[in-house]
């Protein structure tokens, strides 16, 4: 029997990682499967030869997309004759929707039998949900990271669409293994965003915010863990800060998160993370004045993942204007006792776990799965 080829296409960090533990478990599925496609360096570690660097395509912003759109648009045409050239038994497209989905159109247009998963959904349910509609044209399924986006899809008249879970679940034991919490000096995690706009943006305001939460907490200590590749900006945005916070590499992160009183985090992901690991929160987010202009197209009743999947506004959220020194020390003031802020967080946390782990501990396992079927059976 023939091994079953699968041609993945990952545009960013975040992409590599989840196509690397999707290479992972779908080697253990079948040992003899052939992977090709464009990766970064963990999908490299699992056997992935990429067409190019992932570098060439993971741009963020519209005025960086603007100034390497020539390349961007060769490495798109490049990776669906490649995909085109390799005939394989499934399409994996991994988050970057940008370049991905584009990619995806181009090969249906070609190849109309070849199954095409998409892994990671576009945010079609906060805003312009009528891609959703449109992705049912050259995506046959949708592999969701979080609990509501299937009915989402199924209400935008979207594609098909599969909870298998978000990675996280998979280091569950590691966010929420005891560990001893400091009885002198209470510890405030930082973590102003892993992008360089996100750090330019809000270090100064959390620097601000540190400043005045110390005027009534003078003994509190401050720790960031360090994006990949972000040191160098993050020190340069870190020089007017009142106090000097310990860095922290990534594999200290999680310890981190586990002894520390409260967190002021930029939304993201890593709200997801503190929340698994039980650790209390402040949130916020600073666009520029153009992307601000463009919130009335957000229809969403928050921008905290948490409060998303458990359908309250459990975490206090702060957003652009509303995102000041004094507002965010008042959210994280209560947090750093034991009274009824913290327990109501904590309390939602444990819901936010339960709601994760609905599909399983072992979301890589499940995405395998419906990627293999994909490739066995086609398109139905």
């Amino acid at each position: 029997m023939k091994a079953p080829h699968i041609f993945l296409v990952a545009g960013e960090a975040s992409g590599d990682a989840l196509g690397a533990a999707l290479m992972r478990a779908l080697r253990d599925a079948n040992k003899d499967i052939v992977f090709s496609g464009v990766g970064g360096k963990a999908m490299a570690r699992e056997g992935l030869a990429s067409l190019f660097p992932m570098t060439d395509i993971a741009v963020m912003g519209l005025a960086p997309v603007i100034a390497r759109l020539p390349t961007l648009l060769a490495r798109m045409n490049e990776t669906a004759r490649a995909a085109l050239d390799a005939k394989p038994d499934c399409l994996v497209i991994i988050d970057a929707p940008d370049f991905t989905h584009r990619v995806a159109r181009k090969v249906r247009r070609a190849l109309p039998r070849l199954p095409v998963v998409d892994y990671v959904s576009p945010t079609v349910w906060a805003w312009r949900s009528g891609r959703a509609k449109k992705m049912r044209a050259y995506v046959d399924c949708v592999l969701a990271l979080l609990p509501f986006e299937p009915e989402a899809h199924a209400r935008l008249g979207g594609p098909r669409c599969v909870y298998v879970g978000h990675p996280l679940v998979e280091r569950l034991d590691e966010l929420t293994r005891c560990a001893p919490r400091p009885d002198e000096n209470p510890l405030l995690l930082v973590l102003p965003g892993s992008r360089l706009a996100e750090i330019e943006r809000m270090t100064p305001l959390y620097g601000e915010t540190v400043a005045a939460l110390m005027r009534d907490h003078p003994a509190l200590e401050v720790a960031i863990p360090v994006a990949p590749n972000m040191e160098a900006p993050l020190r340069e945005a870190l020089r007017d800060w009142p106090v000097t916070p310990r860095l922290l590499s990534q594999s200290e992160k999680f310890g981190a998160f586990r002894q520390a009183r409260a967190a002021l985090a930029t939304s993201g992901v890593a709200t997801l993370e503190l929340a698994l690991a039980g650790t209390p929160m402040a949130v916020a987010y600073k666009v520029s004045h153009f992307e601000a202009w463009l919130r009335f197209l957000i229809d969403v009743h928050s921008i905290v993942l948490p409060n998303l999947v458990i359908g309250e506004n459990a975490i206090p959220e702060f957003v652009q204007e509303a995102a000041t020194p004094d507002a965010l020390a008042g959210a994280l003031a209560p947090l750093l006792a034991d009274g009824p802020e913290r327990a109501a967080q904590r309390a939602a946390f444990r819901r936010v776990r339960e709601r994760l782990v609905e599909a399983g501990r072992n979301p890589s396992a499940r995405a395998a799965e419906a990627v293999l079927e994909y490739a066995k059976n086609g398109r139905s």
